[in-house]
């Protein structure tokens, strides 16, 4: 069968077309050029339909590239959303807080987040939540725990990278600073996570879980005046959440526990 010259050109406009996206980078939208185009003739789409189906497939393909190194970056510990958490199973939760706080809207004063209270009561996957649903809405986030952060903070000064160190601590929209009080922190460490918080002070917004109640600050972290302003530029814009119910983890622990043995008795029987 012979290719007639208008086939010809068809042929090799679909081609240019294709050497066109690849040219730009719009590599997504080149690879599913020739399924659109079988999509527009079999549904009769418009020049205009198929046009933004194709550029829709490189956005949606743009908007995922660009949410995983959000992600990357991110250094979340785990994948853990709002819905993964089960208010029921702990009512020292304000639930009414964190649904409000879910929507972000501290993070556009530039508000900070601190949940006080013991070990095991969900402070951490709550932070990690809603350092998710930041990342997820488009926003640079950053996890961290205190001790990690002062370790980085250290080892910066003795290098003579402080002030790259401060920058990048400065950069995120949103800072997590999980477990402070957990492990005692260096000589050095209360002043290194005092200048983070305090450059970031009314800038931008930061997480932070901790044992230790905010009245026994002073005494937790050896430096009263350093604890007081640090306490100050935190609490000026700040939602606290205390957390004093039972062990969420612990329940965590026992449920999988009864799952494991129920399986295993069903195998018995």
């Amino acid at each position: 069968m012979s290719t007639t010259p208008m086939q010809m050109s068809e042929a090799r406009r679909f081609q240019q077309l294709r050497g066109h996206l690849s040219y730009l980078k719009l590599n997504d939208a080149a690879e599913a050029l020739n399924r659109v185009c079988d999509q527009a003739r079999a549904e009769g789409m418009s020049l205009t339909a198929a046009l933004e189906r194709l550029l829709e497939i490189e956005v949606e393909a743009t908007e995922a590239r660009k949410l995983a190194a959000r992600l990357r970056f991110a250094c979340l510990p785990e994948p853990w959303t709002l819905n993964d958490f089960d208010f029921a199973a702990q009512p020292g939760v304000d639930e009414k807080l964190i649904r409000d706080l879910a929507t972000l809207r501290f993070l556009d004063d530039a508000s900070n987040v601190l949940f006080v209270g013991p070990p095991g009561v969900g402070k951490t996957m709550l932070s990690v939540a809603l350092g998710r649903a930041a990342v997820e809405a488009g926003h640079r986030v950053y996890f961290t725990t205190a001790a990690e952060l002062a370790a980085k903070c250290h080892k910066a000064a003795l290098e003579g990278r402080w002030k790259t160190c401060m920058n990048f601590f400065a950069g995120p929209k949103l800072l997590v600073i999980d477990e402070l009080g957990y492990l005692p922190l260096p000589e050095d460490g209360a002043s290194a996570l005092f200048q983070v918080i305090n450059q970031r002070y009314l800038e931008s917004s930061t997480i932070l879980t901790t044992n230790v109640g905010i009245a026994d600050w002073a005494g937790a972290f050896g430096d009263a005046t350093v604890a007081a302003a640090m306490l100050d530029r935190l609490l000026h814009r700040a939602a606290v959440a205390g957390i004093d119910g039972p062990s969420y983890r612990l329940r965590g622990h026992r449920n999988q526990a009864e799952t494991m043995r129920a399986g295993v008795n069903s195998r018995v029987s």
